[in-house]
């Protein structure tokens, strides 16, 4: 099509972000759905439609009016605003990637996240990763091949790392990972032959309906309007996000465990108040949501850890759990529920995980990731090298697969190169802090209170308005200077040394 304006051009680009942006949330709504609420036998039907929808979505992505169009767009740049630029940028990588990958494999790895997501729930509630394994193998397949199509100059476990960070890549994770494993493992030593916390009380009858009550609670202390976000129970917690007036939130409830579903809820909590506070202006457009996994990471970290395990936040909420659960805590006050959900020890489980010892478990599937994609771990070794890991970056025996390697959710939703934004976001987040106080002063002065609002009015300004409009390494910059993980190694070297009187 030859376009006689750039006004003409900018039309066709709002018309195809807009239409892009329906059938997106279309099939979000499907997998929100099949996550949540669906009949389990529906899964086959569902493939069916999210294949011929993901098949509509590449003809619209590959056509050569798109071509036409971008092209057109990038000669007249100079004419375009500064949003408008981003967004072109954004459409190219999307353009030049999906034009690589052949549509039939495109609408049969689409099919397959489908598929995979109902066999891997079925195995993990049944330890049974020989049913899962196929699957999986299928999927680090898929994704090797992805890489070399997306970037084949690169490795191709850094060209997937860089669809979740942009500019990562395993010589900076190296590097990241070392500096963490020497602060983190000498510290966890000094913590394990100190005095132990009791969190026993934790680990009780909880019944459910009373765990539901307390995420209402934990949503309205956070701020999030249930107007534009829901909650949802699903096998392994998430957060989607359709635009900045419909979010919705995942959490599963275990019993005999308080806190796996209230930390969940503030974790999750923490990625729908980044997608609320984007700018209307990025709705249903390529720049809605945010930037990148390393930033969402870094607020929903922030909220669950530097927030939701602060003395300031417990002080704030304790009292309305113990009146949520008034025999299990009985005997409770605010400071043993304090140190009890600060405990540190080696773990089986990522989510359930303390802050020190979290970034050893996202070490353990980072090793893995690398081998799969290079081809040095075959899937069926998968169960035995995580165990390996487990032994010896926290010196734990995995006593089966449903707590080991298959836990997660990501690789069965073919989220491999996404492991490492927890630990970036989680490094992130004491940096961001120091920048907040030097602004606001002592923000836990009204966390105690529990109030949030100046908190999440600073990040709002500072990270979530831009949405993806500002790339994740220069927003950082723009808010934090340059990233230095010191800021979180010293955060919980001084964290664990007060806590456990070291």
């Amino acid at each position: 099509m030859k376009y006689e304006s750039v006004n003409q051009a900018l039309e066709a680009l709002a018309k195809h972000q807009a239409t892009m942006a329906a059938y997106n949330h279309a099939l979000g709504v499907m997998f929100h759905d099949g996550s949540t609420v669906a009949p389990k036998g529906s899964w086959e039907g569902r493939g069916q439609t999210m294949g011929v929808m993901s098949g509509i979505i590449y003809d619209l992505e590959t056509s050569p009016e798109n071509g036409e169009l971008l092209t057109y767009l990038e000669e007249h740049a100079e004419e375009l605003t500064p949003v408008q630029r981003r967004q072109v940028e954004v459409m190219r990588k999307g353009y030049d990637q999906m034009h690589k990958i052949p549509a039939n494999e495109y609408v049969e790895y689409s099919v397959l996240m489908n598929d995979a997501q109902n066999v891997w729930e079925k195995a993990k509630n049944e330890n049974d990763f020989a049913s899962f394994a196929p699957y999986l193998e299928k999927i680090v397949d898929f994704n090797r091949k992805f890489a070399g199509y997306y970037n084949p100059s690169m490795e191709p476990y850094d060209a997937l790392l860089n669809e979740y960070e942009e500019g990562m890549n395993m010589k900076t994770l190296d590097a990241f990972f070392a500096q963490l494993r020497g602060a983190i493992v000498p510290l966890l030593e000094k913590v394990m032959q100190a005095p132990q916390i009791d969190d026993s009380f934790l680990n009780q009858h909880y019944p459910i309906d009373k765990q539901r009550e307390l995420s209402d609670y934990l949503m309205e202390v956070l701020g999030l309007d249930r107007n534009y976000c829901g909650i949802a129970e699903s096998e392994h917690p998430y957060t989607t996000n359709f635009n900045n007036k419909d979010v919705r939130i995942t959490t599963h409830y275990h019993e005999s465990n308080l806190t796996y579903s209230m930390y969940s809820v503030v974790h999750e909590g923490g990625h729908a108040l980044y997608e609320l506070g984007a700018d209307d202006a990025y709705n249903f457009t390529n720049l809605s949501g945010g930037v990148s996994m390393g930033i969402h990471e870094s607020q929903s970290r922030f909220y669950e850890n530097l927030i939701g395990r602060s003395e300031a936040f417990i002080r704030a909420v304790f009292p309305k759990i113990q009146e949520i659960f008034p025999e299990q805590l009985k005997n409770v006050d605010a400071e043993m529920f304090y140190k009890a959900v600060n405990k540190a020890q080696p773990s089986l489980i990522r989510t359930e995980a303390d802050e020190l010892t979290y970034a050893l478990h996202v070490m353990v599937r980072y090793e893995i990731e690398k081998q799969m994609i290079a081809g040095t771990l075959a899937v069926v070794d998968v169960p035995a090298e995580w165990n390996r890991l487990y032994k010896e970056y926290l010196g734990i025996d995995v006593p089966s697969d449903s707590e080991g390697c298959l836990q997660d959710s990501h690789w069965s939703g073919g989220s491999i190169g996404y492991f490492p934004s927890y630990a970036l976001g989680s490094a992130y987040g004491p940096q961001m802090l120091m920048k907040m106080q030097e602004d606001l002063g002592d923000v836990y002065e009204d966390v105690a209170n529990g109030d949030l609002s100046k908190v999440t009015g600073w990040l709002k300004e500072k990270i979530h308005r831009h949405a993806s409009f500002i790339k994740p390494d220069a927003l950082f910059k723009s808010v934090c200077g340059e990233f230095d993980a010191k800021y979180f190694t010293d955060y919980l070297t001084e964290k664990y040394t007060k806590l456990y009187n070291l």
